[in-house]
């Protein structure tokens, strides 16, 4: 295990973090309220961050045990000191909850336990927001766009910060991947923040709003989400949402002219058949419940809620509490379902779904015919065994923690609704549940212990497992 290079990570990454503090300082001297909440974490960012990268000439090289590592640690470590800023203003004094609000942005989950959106000062708003946009792409695959480690470092970084079952290069080169897919990402976040200003959405609000869309994250600057804003402005958010939950090489396809490519996609169209799918269920449940009144709005209503579960991203227009049993049940699968790979999305991701429909499939035909020699195809291209196998371990630790979380969480007593979808929804990076965590509620009411957990949940969820235990592993840390 080369320490070296893990510090060299986490230092480059501080120093990252302080120096993306400067966007909600600008705000706080703008709107005249205390530096001190972003000045006190950026300086110590910064100087911890450059001793750590003084790390001399054994952190060349990273192998994959060390980009499991860094990630994981990087990962704690910006959170530890990204929770600052909601202490220092007073706007958060249990370090519980700073911990575990600080964790929900970066993670892009979107849960929180703060009562009174609309109370905190504006820098810490546009903070909070400003961390999901970090974590939606990942801020390890930013910094592999302008740092260089060597080539095989950074696509070591980029596979166990990544969401999906393959991460493979969209060019030669694992920066110039890095690099594309920031260069997507922040084209499709301008064109949103563009649109909602277009849309006379006030600048902080837009801005705010566009972070959460982008890094499908969910925290708003309203106590009601986004159930305020215009139908219009709400249309967009929902077609943002769903943009940002599609697989990025998608857009990469059709930026470099290979439509083909692009469009036989299996992933992206089994996650848009989906969609609609659970808009067209949704609305016709919503509309028996309220005799067939008001059909524009109960479709604009599903719309908005599935892309914002499906996708991860948590804002929401309406309390789901109030929804029929079916509506809810649509809702809680599509928390499983998540989103793209490749996206900004939580949950166990489309991909995944399609490939062990797949390998079931196959398997079935073997078990019937066991002489046949058939392989899993995606896309048309062949999957390797390997990852098939990966995938299916995956499965089996994402249930397990499920499990073992939920019944750590049952010590709250809380009502099950609330109890099973706080662990679905932080897991997931969600946000959400049903319940008194529901898209009316927050996560205020849950135990230290619990927000402790249920913070775990979310960093596991969004680094997909591996990166997470590989710290409590004891062969991790062997020098071999």
């Amino acid at each position: 295990m080369n320490l070296f290079v893990i510090g060299k990570i986490i230092g480059y990454a501080l120093c990252l973090e302080s120096a993306l503090m400067i966007l909600p300082l600008a705000f706080t001297i703008y709107y005249q309220e205390s530096t001190l909440p972003f000045t006190i974490p950026m300086i110590m960012g910064v100087l911890l961050g450059f001793l750590l990268t003084r790390t001399g000439k054994q952190a060349n090289k990273m192998a994959s045990k060390e980009g499991f590592v860094s990630t994981g640690l990087t990962w704690i470590v910006l959170s530890l000191v990204g929770m600052l800023p909601f202490m220092i203003c007073g706007a958060v004094t249990n370090p519980f909850d700073a911990f575990f609000e600080t964790v929900s942005g970066f993670t892009t989950t979107g849960s929180s336990i703060l009562t009174d959106i609309e109370a905190l000062p504006k820098g810490v708003l546009i903070w909070r927001s400003f961390t999901h946009w970090i974590g939606g792409m990942g801020i390890l695959v930013f910094m592999s766009a302008i740092v260089h480690f060597g080539d095989g470092s950074q696509m070591n970084l980029i596979k166990a910060e990544s969401p999906g079952p393959v991460v493979s290069k969209l060019l030669p080169k694992a920066s110039d991947t890095a690099k594309i897919l920031y260069v997507i990402y922040t084209m499709l976040t301008v064109i949103t923040l563009v649109v909602l200003l277009a849309l006379k959405m006030p600048f902080f609000d837009a801005l705010c709003i566009t972070f959460g869309a982008a890094g499908t994250g969910g925290f708003g600057v309203l106590n009601d989400s986004c159930a305020s804003y215009t139908i219009a402005q709400q249309a967009v958010v929902t077609v943002a949402m769903l943009a940002f939950g599609v697989n990025f090489s998608f857009y990469f396809f059709i930026i470099m002219k290979k439509v083909d490519q692009a469009l036989h996609m299996e992933e992206v169209w089994l996650y848009l058949f989906i969609v609609a799918g659970a808009i067209l269920l949704i609305s016709l449940d919503l509309m028996m419940q309220n005799g067939f009144s008001a059909p524009f709005m109960t479709i604009h209503n599903a719309a908005f809620h599935v892309s914002s579960i499906i996708t991860t991203t948590g804002y929401g227009i309406d309390d789901i509490n109030l929804w029929p049993h079916f509506s809810q049940g649509i809702i809680v699968v599509l928390m499983f379902a998540g989103a793209c790979a490749g996206s900004t999305g939580g949950g166990y991701k489309i991909s995944r779904l399609l490939l062990m429909w797949k390998a079931a499939l196959r398997d079935l035909a073997i078990q019937l015919h066991p002489g046949i020699v058939k392989k899993v195809h995606i896309d048309g291209k062949p999957v390797e065994e390997k990852v098939i196998r990966l995938t299916g371990i995956y499965t089996f630790l994402y249930s397990m923690i499920m499990i073992i979380s939920v019944m750590l969480i049952s010590l709250d007593k809380m009502d099950w609704s609330s109890t099973i979808t706080s662990v679905i929804a932080t897991f997931n990076n969600i946000g959400p549940g049903i319940g008194v965590n529901g898209t009316c509620g927050n996560y205020s009411e849950f135990s230290n212990f619990s927000k402790l957990i249920l913070s775990a949940d979310m960093l596991i969820g969004r680094l997909e497992i591996f990166p997470i235990l590989a710290l409590f592993r004891k062969e991790t840390w062997r020098k071999f």
